[in-house]
């Protein structure tokens, strides 16, 4: 029955039963609470729990990346090439990684003001259609939630017990405490806090890689919705002029919600994903050096693994900001479609200006200087095969095999 429960969220609910739009961020939440990012708001509870804050983003947030440093500077000439490059990808993304979970940590207010923002969508979504399509919206964006869990933590899980039953650390993380080569129990003790340190890393990751999908998930159901309202617009034979010049009135608004929506979580999507872009690149090239001239089979999935988690942080996203672009457009041609011909003067001014805004697709830009779209991701990926290139003309995979 607690199993039922716990996927009873990436199911549509049934219309007789009341679903929000925030809803869709259910499990994204209960992530958040679990590592310590949504603390109780008063009593003693809430200084336990910033107890627990505070050891979660101090080590994976801050010891993961020293450690990864203090681990090349001591121990560099105790790496084979594949265990090097195997560590080095991950911590090329984990340097990221921490700025990304800091960045939106502190700018979680605003995903708390989104909310609203949906709330106040939710009240114009009346008609069975439209409660429909908000619970498709929110069953969906749970359910990519729960994909993301699944590959992120699953990598984490399989490249812990594969390369400890190789016998060493998965990550080999410097430890000033104990040398795993000592014995078998310190090599275990290793494996195991490392795995511990890197599963808080993951779920970070996780967070600052999803929020922005699941919003553009719930954002996109309410364009949706907004869109078939403009086409539905001057249909009905039983309303007035008037009540038709208010529907339209209501369009203009719900449209100025979604803007709305759209500023309010546009500063952290610019920040987060501007620094995946600046490192995805990299972090792919090593990975696909590593996969191709240095892992054995085990190893190999291990960073195809890694590969596949390294590439959900920035396309899927990237799509749904094309779809949304596509969105856009649809939305002013279904505008100019509508049954406006025979509407009065005052209907055809609203109309006109309320076109001429419509037109201006919603963009989001990384960093402020680059457009978040399919083409910059895969323009930032590419770098990865130049790095290939490079490696095979000068046969660098030979010298150091």
């Amino acid at each position: 029955m607690a199993k039922k429960q716990f996927f009873k969220y990436i199911n549509p609910a049934p219309l007789c039963q009341k679903v929000a739009t925030r809803d869709g961020c259910i499990y994204m939440y209960r992530l958040m609470k679990f590592i310590g990012w949504i603390p109780p708001k008063e009593g003693a509870k809430r200084y336990l729990y910033l107890i627990w804050t505070f050891t979660t983003f101090a080590f994976g947030a801050f010891y993961l990346p020293v450690g990864f440093a203090l681990s090349y500077v001591k121990e560099l000439d105790k790496f084979t090439t594949d265990e090097f490059l195997s560590s080095l990808q991950v911590s090329i993304n984990i340097y990221g990684s921490s700025i990304k979970c800091i960045t939106l940590y502190i700018n979680l207010w605003r995903l708390r003001k989104a909310e609203g923002i949906l709330d106040e969508l939710d009240k114009r979504a009346l008609k069975d259609s439209e409660r429909q399509k908000v619970h498709e919206t929110v069953a969906f964006s749970n359910y990519v939630f729960l994909i993301f869990t699944i590959i992120y933590n699953g990598y984490a899980l399989f490249t812990f017990l594969v390369y400890l039953a190789s016998g060493r650390p998965p990550w080999s993380l410097y430890n000033p405490f104990l040398t795993w080569r000592d014995s078998q129990k310190n090599l275990y003790i290793q494996a195991t806090s490392e795995y511990i340190v890197m599963s808080f890393a993951v779920i970070f990751q996780e967070l600052s890689d999803t929020y922005l999908l699941v919003f553009m998930i719930l954002i996109r159901g309410h364009f949706n919705i907004l869109k078939d309202r403009v086409r539905d617009l001057r249909t009905s034979a039983n309303k007035t002029e008037e009540q038709d010049y208010e529907d339209l009135v209501n369009c203009v608004k719900d449209h100025r919600m979604i803007l709305q929506l759209c500023n309010m979580i546009r500063p952290i999507i610019s920040g987060t994903i501007f620094v995946q872009f600046a490192l995805i690149g990299s972090v792919l090239g090593v990975t696909l050096i590593n996969i191709f001239f240095f892992s054995n089979l085990w190893r190999g999935l291990t960073s195809f693994i890694f590969f596949v988690a390294v590439l959900m942080e920035t396309f899927p996203f990237c799509y749904n900001c094309n779809l949304l672009i596509d969105d856009c457009e649809e939305f002013g041609i279904r505008m100019f479609q509508s049954n406006w011909i025979d509407a009065s003067p005052r209907y055809k001014s609203t109309l006109i200006h309320f076109m001429h805004q419509a037109q201006q697709p919603i963009v989001f830009i990384a960093g402020g200087l680059i457009p978040i779209t399919l083409n910059s991701n895969i323009t930032v990926a590419k770098f990865a095969f130049s790095i290939i290139t490079i490696v095979r003309e000068m046969n660098l995979a030979e010298q150091f095999q």
